[in-house]
């Protein structure tokens, strides 16, 4: 008996975190992605350290940023990142405010999409350096709105992003090592 296989699409996902141990938090989830049989990481960026947006009276956050490939749609993808914050114990209290992981579907495919629960590409993803920054170490040639990621950075404010890690594989590293 022959099977298809599932169609896959490459997403781009963005996270960060400012309370408690944002790295550990997101390699966990980054690990919890990889290890499911309807997702596999294809690139994880450098993480950053990123001043806070939107509500500035908050501790500096971490971001990446990484591109899955996926047999799952664009809403099961977002259903499944936010089941992964929640069992990291995420609490929405205020938008843009602390948080101890937060991931985002920026972009699935080359698709766009507007639905109750989902907008991709990401409605804010090219206004926020600290999402470009860290995709653009990994695709920094995917078109978003017209325009490759490279291009949106050149454009944003980067003021006060700085690399945090020293090995690129700080998601795959005992904590202390990265």
């Amino acid at each position: 008996m022959n099977t298809v296989p599932e169609k896959m699409t490459v997403a781009a996902l963005g996270l960060g975190g400012n309370i408690g141990d944002p790295a550990a938090a997101m390699a966990r989830a980054l690990r919890e992605l990889d290890a499911r049989d309807d997702c596999r990481l294809l690139a994880v960026s450098d993480l950053y350290r990123t001043p806070p947006w939107g509500k500035t009276d908050q501790a500096d956050f971490f971001n990446c940023c990484a591109l899955v490939e996926t047999s799952l749609s664009a809403p099961a993808l977002l259903q499944l990142c936010l089941d992964i914050e929640k069992g990291m114990k995420r609490v929405r209290m205020e938008r843009w405010g602390p948080r101890t992981i937060d991931i985002d579907v920026l972009t699935y495919g080359n698709e766009s999409l507007v639905t109750e629960s989902i907008e991709v590409p990401h409605p804010r993803m090219t206004e926020r350096a600290f999402v470009l920054m860290p995709l653009a170490d990994i695709a920094p040639d995917l078109e978003v709105k017209g325009k490759p990621v490279r291009e949106w950075l050149q454009q944003a404010d980067k003021t006060g992003i700085v690399s945090a890690n020293e090995k690129r594989e700080w998601w795959t590293l005992p904590l202390g090592d990265g």
